[in-house]
C-alpha cells in the first residue's frame, strides 16, 4: 500500500514542520509537500486496484466451494441411485448424501466468512487511514487559513 506510506509521510512532514512563532501554524516546503501528496494520489488506484482483485479473489473462492459442493451432491446422488437395491444401503446414502451436502455448506460459509472478514479488515484499516489522512489535511489547511488571517491583522497593526 505505497499510497499509505506516503499520505504517512506528508503528515510527517506536517507535524515535524518548523513552527510560526505565537501561531498554531507551521512551516512546510511547499514543492516537498506538493511531491508527497502527488505521489500519494499517483499511487491510490493502484491500492484501490489490489482490494478490487482481493475482492475477485473471494468470489472465486465462494464460487470454487459451489462447484464443489454440486459436485459433492452429484456424487452423492449417483451413490444413492446405485444402492437402491437395498432398504438400509439406501438410507444409508440418503444420511451420507446429506452429510456430505452439510458439511459442504458449512465449509463454503466458513470459508466464505472468513473471506469476507479479512476483505472488511483490509478495507477498514485503508478507511481508518484515509480518515486520519484526510483530518490532517484539514488541520494543515484551517492552519494554513489561520495564518493567511494572522497575516492580514498583522498588517492592519502595522497601518496604524
Amino acid at each position: 500500500m505505497d499510497s499509505v506510506e506516503k499520505l504517512t509521510a506528508a503528515i510527517t512532514m506536517v507535524e515535524e514542520a518548523r513552527g510560526v512563532p505565537l501561531s498554531a501554524s507551521c512551516v512546510v516546503h511547499r514543492a516537498e509537500m506538493l511531491e508527497v501528496l502527488d505521489d500519494a494520489r499517483e499511487s491510490l488506484p493502484s491500492d484501490f486496484e489490489s482490494a478490487r482483485k482481493i475482492i475477485e479473489t473471494r468470489d472465486a473462492i465462494i464460487e470454487e466451494a459451489r462447484v464443489s459442493a454440486e459436485q459433492m451432491i452429484a456424487i452423492a446422488r449417483e451413490d444413492v441411485a446405485q444402492m437402491v437395491e437395498q432398504t438400509s444401503i439406501v438410507q444409508i446414502a440418503r444420511d451420507e448424501a446429506r452429510k456430505i451436502l452439510d458439511d459442504a455448506r458449512e465449509t463454503a460459509e466458513i470459508e466464505k466468512a472468513e473471506v469476507e472478514e479479512y476483505i472488511d479488515g483490509r478495507l477498514a484499516t485503508l478507511e481508518v487511514i484515509l480518515n486520519k489522512t484526510m483530518d490532517a489535511v484539514s488541520r494543515g489547511r484551517d492552519r494554513l487559513a489561520g495564518a493567511n488571517d494572522k497575516d492580514v491583522l498583522s498588517q492592519l497593526a502595522d497601518e496604524n
